[in-house]
């Protein structure tokens, strides 16, 4: 018996270490690089690595021009963000004042009404069925935001006041609504009507004193002309002065008698 068929002693071990199959003609993938392959790719692994420090600037100037981009597109998008918030809000805020606008133009038409019950309310004709109807009517457009407004003794305010009457007076001490004429009404902030008052101003004290020296003089003329009144026949005016005109002539008589007087004496001749 041989060596080789004892198994003692091996033959020899061939490698195929061809990169190409010379059978199937592809490139075959080793598990493990050979010591000469190392030595070989040591100056291309150099290669590589002198790559990536060329391409590191590269890189961060690409990473800076989408961090660019980037920036520009979120402040585009916050912009239009923005923008369209604003036209919402623009939006809602006209419809809101269309919507006050028309409801103010119902009210004002609606308001004649309201004068109308507050008369027949005033005259104590709001009875029966009528006067449910009109607190009704009241309560809805309450409801709407209307509130009435002009209260005797209030201030006069020429922004929601009209003065249709003016008068002086010493019970106040400011111009003052007097009277309140007609009603006036709002909308919230908007003023549908001013409220028709007559106002009263205080009086001035040269306006005063004028009025009393006034009064002080027509009663010193009055009660001067009865004392200057001639009684009898005094023979003088209402003015003091002597008068022009003979007593007792005024039937006539005294003049005769003094003419026939005169002459008795020379009657004896």
């Amino acid at each position: 018996m041989t060596t080789r068929e004892n198994g003692s002693e091996q033959g020899p071990v061939i490698r195929d270490n061809r990169k190409i199959d010379p059978e199937t003609g592809q490139v075959r993938e080793r598990a493990m690089p050979e010591p000469g392959d190392i030595l070989d790719s040591a100056p291309e692994q150099q290669q590589a690595g002198a790559e990536p420090k060329e391409d590191k600037g590269a890189v961060d100037s690409r990473v800076e021009e989408l961090t660019r981009q980037l920036a520009e597109r979120t402040e585009d998008l916050q912009r239009l963000q923005a923008e369209y918030a604003n036209y919402r809000k623009r939006v809602e805020r006209d419809r809101a004042a269309v919507r006050e606008l028309a409801v103010a133009s119902v009210l004002t038409e609606l308001l004649p009404v309201l004068d109308d019950i507050g008369r027949a309310r005033e005259h104590g004709e709001l009875v029966g069925g009528f006067a449910k109807v009109s607190e009704v009517l009241e309560s809805v457009l309450g409801k709407l935001g209307l509130e009435s407004f002009g209260t005797k003794g209030d201030p006069f305010d020429p922004t929601v006041h009209e003065a249709l009457m003016h008068s002086y007076s010493s019970e106040v001490t400011e111009t003052t609504c007097v009277e309140i004429l007609q009603l006036g009404y709002r909308l919230g902030d908007r003023i549908l009507r001013p409220a028709r008052v007559a106002v009263a101003e205080p009086a001035e004290p040269e306006q005063d004193a004028t009025s009393a020296a006034d009064a002080a003089s027509s009663g010193e003329s009055s009660s001067g002309g009865s004392s200057e009144t001639p009684s009898g026949g005094s023979g003088e005016s209402a003015s003091g002065e002597p008068s022009s005109q003979p007593a007792g002539s005024g039937d006539g008589s005294g003049g005769a008698t003094g003419d026939d007087s005169a002459k008795a004496p020379g009657s004896g001749d």
